[in-house]
């Protein structure tokens, strides 16, 4: 089995890039891929560490799109390596917009009571580059103005809370031509949190595999069986490739494992493959 969807230090995860890996071999993970929000910093040390291990490292990372429906859309990226792409340099400027909504982030909790500064989240972080939203649910967790990281997001951080600062994004379209010009593949990450499902996200989904979409991830940690099987009947629908990955987080997403997801995640070796025969020139 396989796992094409885990988050480390890097960004938003709580565990190091080469603690990835070796949670995938622990797991019987024959690959897995390192898909940091908006970066491939941690490709080079996971990779060292896979090399050392005998397991395939697959260098990828998540990209925040505009939102489609009521919810976000996100696309992840695989087989795009860390050097002058296109998309690694709009990957660059996808960093500084995040810098600035964190600040901007303190600057509104402060406004509304939450005694909290910005070294308290990096703290939490381990490096200002990896500050994402379950860093400030944990301060915010810390200084009690929320009982859990649920609550955090619940009360201040999700979409529509008093929190919520908005980033620049991208369309689906605009990272689909930038991965293919950089050699990779975009994938539809956890597709219902788009907010819709039936024929409106069977809509969605055939407008992205239209603009150059390789795969929707249809074997997804937390999704049902039901869910499942709608999202692979519409990977067949729109000849998509079906991925699939835990999204593992560590700390703020204890209930899914690299691999194994809630327990019920198996992702067959040959998703890989089916992947790697959709890059630009395979």
């Amino acid at each position: 089995m396989i796992d094409l969807h885990t988050h480390s230090t890097v960004s938003d995860g709580s565990d190091p890039p080469e603690r990835i890996v070796e949670l995938a071999v622990e797991a019987g993970c024959s690959a897995v891929a390192l898909t940091d929000h908006d970066s491939l910093a941690g490709i080079g040390p996971a990779r060292t560490r896979a090399e050392a291990l005998g397991v395939t490292l697959v260098p990828g990372c998540e990209i925040s799109c505009h939102p489609v429906g009521v919810g976000g859309l996100h696309v992840l990226v695989y087989f795009v390596e860390d050097g002058g792409s296109p998309l690694v340099g709009e990957l660059g400027r996808l960093r500084v917009d995040r810098h600035e909504r964190n600040v901007a982030l303190v600057e509104r909790l402060v406004s509304l009571g939450v005694p909290i500064t910005f070294d308290m989240v990096v703290a939490r972080a381990g490096s200002e580059e990896g500050v994402g939203r379950p860093h400030f649910a944990a301060a915010l967790v810390a200084v009690g103005a929320a009982e859990s990281i649920e609550d955090a997001f619940d009360r201040y951080l999700a979409n529509g809370r008093p929190a919520y600062i908005r980033k620049s994004r991208l369309s689906g379209p605009d990272v689909a031509r930038l991965v293919r010009d950089s050699g990779g593949v975009a994938v539809l990450a956890h597709p219902y949190s788009t907010g819709l499902e039936g024929p409106a996200l069977a809509q969605v989904v055939g407008e992205l595999a239209e603009s150059g979409f390789g795969g929707i991830e249809a074997i997804y940690g937390r999704y049902s069986p039901r869910q499942r099987q709608e999202l692979g009947n519409l990977a067949r629908r729109f000849d998509l490739v079906a991925t699939g990955g835990s999204d593992y987080h560590g700390d703020s997403k204890p209930d899914l494992g690299v691999g194994t997801g809630r327990g019920d995640l198996k992702v067959p070796d040959r998703v890989l493959g089916q992947l790697e025969a959709r890059r630009p020139g395979a």
